[in-house]
């Protein structure tokens, strides 16, 4: 499997707002080795920069003597200018050897949807958005059939209808990338898409794509996974949202849930509870990826989730 983490450096959520934009709280996220003082000059330095830590989470991997922090600041001297914050953390990032970003605490990543047949994914979304629980601006939604149109525009979305052929892939992905661009979207989500990404695609959008499988990874993978769960008489079933890699279904995982099932149900109420899990679990994931609380430890995920 490709070292993932290191294509993700290259292509984190970018920061969509000039560097002279003024913001009150920030949200940095790094990794590092793991050595004596780095809480102590990342508190330090944020300190003498008139900010104070509203949330702070850190998290050593034993095993790789790999560092993880994320932490929310705000200014008590009033809105500060972003160039200027990167430009003094900066040295205390190359001091550690940091992979880091900063981003403004203000600000709600936009994303495009991707979504085939099934709706429940969608919905949620959709639904979280429009209460304000989900920290997003949905910029665009877009599908290889129809089904999924009206329930979208009914949210005053718009809707772009790409079919899919063997002859027409290329085209159509290139598509959905130039939808990003024009919209502005920080990244895609997956919901229910019923199409394999390309290679290029995904590599383009490393660490910018979060899929829904409709199983527990790893096992089940492929067609009807809850009708394979049904064959082997499992009593757990769930769903898993991870970032896209070319690897099929291999990518680093963000989240997972399992619901106890019994010997009494049929494929058809598997797949109705699968739904429910699915729907759940790429919101999380979802959140978690908005607020920043993802960072890649090689082929895994560290989540400060609350």
């Amino acid at each position: 499997m490709p070292d993932f983490a290191s294509s993700y450096v290259s292509f984190m959520v970018p920061n969509p707002l000039p560097e002279n934009t003024m913001t009150e709280q920030l949200i940095l996220k790094f990794s590092c080795q793991d050595q004596p003082g780095i809480v102590a000059s990342v508190a330090s330095l944020f300190s003498l920069q008139g900010f104070n830590i509203r949330e702070s989470s850190q998290f050593e991997d034993t095993h790789t003597r790999q560092f993880f922090m994320r932490t929310v600041l705000e200014s008590v001297e009033g809105p500060k200018k972003m160039a200027d914050i990167r430009s003094a953390f900066s040295a205390v990032a190359k001091r550690y050897g940091m992979n880091w970003e900063i981003y403004d605490g203000a600000y709600k990543p936009r994303m495009v949807i991707a979504v085939s047949q099934w709706g429940h994914c969608l919905n949620a979304l959709l639904n979280g958005w429009k209460q304000g629980s989900l920290p997003v601006e949905i910029t665009a939604v877009v599908s290889n059939h129809r089904d999924m149109q009206s329930l979208v525009e009914w949210y005053g979305l718009p809707y772009h209808y790409a079919p899919v052929s063997k002859d027409n892939k290329a085209q159509q992905e290139q598509q959905i990338l130039q939808l990003m661009q024009e919209t502005r979207a920080d990244f895609l989500v997956l919901a229910r898409y019923m199409q394999i990404l390309s290679d290029d695609l995904c590599q383009q959008l490393a660490g910018r794509a979060i899929n829904i499988h409709h199983s527990f990874l790893p096992g089940f993978k492929g067609a009807k996974p809850y009708h394979q769960a049904y064959d082997r008489g499992v009593k757990l079933i769930g769903a898993t949202a991870h970032y896209v890699t070319t690897e099929l279904d291999e990518g680093p995982i963000i989240e997972q849930a399992v619901e106890r099932v019994s010997h009494s149900q049929t494929p058809e109420q598997l797949v109705e509870i699968g739904r429910d899990i699915e729907a759940v679990v790429l919101q999380r994931a979802v959140r978690w990826h908005a607020e920043h609380r993802v960072i890649l430890n090689g082929s895994k995920t560290v989540v400060f989730a609350r």
